[in-house]
């Protein structure tokens, strides 16, 4: 499957197709799965993939059966499709590949095509109360945009995968916009002069009722909060400037927990709370505060701001593209250390160059010492450390270079002081070996 399908995570463009259609057909061929579950669909530039695990683990909590697709997967495959928090057992998708294979032949499958399928009809099969989708990539053209969902999440747009989506914030939004069903409510995470006329637009064409979730919601961090392993924050309602028919704001609910510590979930957490307005089921606040507090337990999410030792505090962090690369200066600008270790490394089609400027420029604002080492994720789409480690030396950026992230993580520790900090970033797929067994 992973050899003879053509696979994004892998080879990149090649195995991108802007077509639904197939999708459509392998949907009719498998008896339709995707009608037979309620769903969420969560599409966004960044924060899709911790929205998703936020609804599903407060879904888990109120005590449904909750399906939840997403991708890519950081060391097992599996884990793009768990119920519950289990993923999908290897027998399961070892029957599945064996009894449709002529599809993925027939109708010339991709490997993000053939999982799609996969997970619906095991969300069928198991008869999942409600799943939580991810889209991929974009909306419109995306296989998961084959549902009718309860409810439709668009986090935020920036400029990604810009030679597939468009190379305004207007073109993306346009391509996003596409998940927005008829009647279907749709929240957008945040309100962006350059793609609120869209969401608007097309919502409006669709009749589908809008909200953004910035209007609606201030999330803030907690004062005190220094646990770097999760975060304390506050939360208050609010309505937008002149509607008058929401009732009186609340007072703010005051030091709640997410297990997710990133400074950069407030604005996701917003969205969270906006989409759990808006949708049609019995979720109390004692529900939502408990689903976000136990977010990693009760999904397994791995890779967003996880800490992976101590002393000196270890970082996993997957920021790949600007907004989330922004998000996590953020987070380290509010952060106590002596020394930052960088480890960093990427796949071959990001613009590497910008972003390490970016990143050299913003680490010396830091105004502490910091050094670098780079390294390669472990897929043909690797920008290969040789190379990373050259572009990087033309821009003044000088590092050792280490082909196995692990050997760069045990370097950097045993260099550092244990008031340092050593940072894991870059690809998701760097972060995915940084993580293996």
């Amino acid at each position: 499957m992973f050899s003879q399908l053509p696979m994004y995570h892998r080879i990149g463009a090649a195995a991108y197709k802007a077509d639904i259609q197939p999708t459509i057909d392998m949907m009719e061929a498998l008896g339709n799965p995707e009608r037979k579950f309620r769903s969420i669909h969560v599409a966004g530039t960044n924060g899709k993939g911790s929205v998703s695990h936020f609804l599903a683990s407060i879904l888990q909590e109120a005590g449904y059966k909750v399906g939840l697709y997403t991708s890519p997967h950081l060391v097992d495959f599996r884990e793009r499709i768990r119920i519950n928090g289990e993923m999908i057992p290897q027998q399961s998708v070892v029957d599945f590949v064996e009894a449709n294979m002529h599809l993925f032949s027939d109708l010339h499958l991709s490997f993000f095509e053939m999982t799609v399928g996969l997970a619906f009809d095991y969300f069928a099969r198991e008869k999942v109360d409600i799943a939580v989708i991810e889209v991929g990539m974009g909306g419109r053209l995306d296989s998961t945009n084959v549902i009718t969902p309860l409810l439709s999440v668009i986090t935020n747009i920036g400029l990604d995968h810009t030679q597939f989506l468009g190379d305004t914030l207007e073109k993306i939004a346009g391509e996003k916009a596409g998940i927005i069903k008829p009647g279907v409510p749709v929240v957008i995470g945040e309100t962006q002069p350059e793609t609120k006329p869209v969401f608007e637009r097309v919502a409006a064409e669709r009749h589908a009722p809008i909200t953004f979730a910035d209007q609606h919601w201030h999330v803030r961090t907690s004062a005190g909060n220094r646990d770097e392993s999760r975060l304390l924050f506050d939360v208050e309602r609010r309505h937008p400037a002149g509607n008058t028919s929401e009732p009186p704001q609340p007072q703010w609910r005051c030091g709640l927990v997410s297990q997710l510590a990133g400074s950069y979930q407030l604005k996701n957490l917003a969205t969270v709370f906006e989409a759990v307005r808006q949708l049609p089921l019995p979720l109390n606040d004692n529900i939502v505060e408990k689903g976000i507090a136990r977010v990693v337990d009760n999904t397994h999410l791995h890779g967003r701001w996880q800490v992976i030792a101590n002393h000196p505090l270890t970082i996993c962090e997957t920021a790949h593209n600007a907004p989330g690369i922004d998000a996590m200066l953020g987070k380290l600008a509010t952060m106590h250390f002596a020394r930052l270790h960088v480890i960093y490394g990427c796949v071959n089609d990001k613009d590497y160059r910008k972003i390490l400027t970016h990143l050299h420029t913003e680490f010396s604002k830091l105004g502490k010492p910091f050094d670098w080492r780079f390294s390669q994720p472990s897929v043909p789409r690797q920008l290969p450390v040789a190379d990373l480690q050259s572009a990087a030396r033309s821009l003044g950026i000088d590092g050792p270079a280490f082909p196995n992230v692990k050997d760069a993580i045990a370097d950097a520790r045993q260099k550092a002081d244990d008031q340092d900090l050593v940072l894991v970033t870059g690809s998701i797929f760097l972060i995915a070996d940084a993580l293996a067994d």
